[in-house]
């Protein structure tokens, strides 16, 4: 389901309603940029010699790199465009590693609502993301702050 032009309020949201993104494939030009971005030249990200003869025997990705591709995902589908005030929580876990050439897709469910008032709710979004062979690979709950259509 795609917005076009603002995204659901409060009270659209019905709870277990899911929203699933496109999917993204994670280039070395993503980590390489990610890591110029934030700094975070860690050798697991950016050494192809030091990885050879880690756990994972290769470069990964930035466990963050995943998580702000999948609040971009979310973006692009365009559920909250528009309608979101504020974010108010994360919990993610990182359960395995994004690896160059994977191809990820995500999840979004709703949970708990919660009704603020007169102008707003928050809403317990619950998020998995997969790669290609359908791996669990980050899970988390996004508690966004959603305006009401009053």
């Amino acid at each position: 389901m795609e917005f076009k032009s603002k995204g659901l309020y409060f009270e659209d949201f019905k709870v277990g309603e899911e929203f699933v993104s496109a999917k993204r494939t994670i280039t070395e030009h993503d980590i390489v940029e990610f890591a110029g971005l934030t700094g975070d030249y860690n050798a697991i990200h950016t050494d192809t010699v030091f990885t050879e003869n880690s756990i994972f025997g290769e470069r990964i990705a930035h466990g963050l790199l995943g998580l702000s591709i999948v609040s971009g995902l979310a973006a692009k589908l365009g559920f909250t465009e528009e309608t979101t005030i504020a974010w108010r929580n994360i919990k993610w876990k990182f359960k395995l590693p994004i690896k160059i050439m994977d191809t990820i897709q995500a999840n979004y469910k709703v949970g708990r609502k919660k009704d603020l008032g007169e102008n707003s709710g928050v809403i317990n979004f619950d998020v998995k993301v997969t790669n290609q062979n359908g791996q669990t690979i980050q899970t988390g709950s996004w508690l966004i702050i959603i305006k009401k259509g009053n």
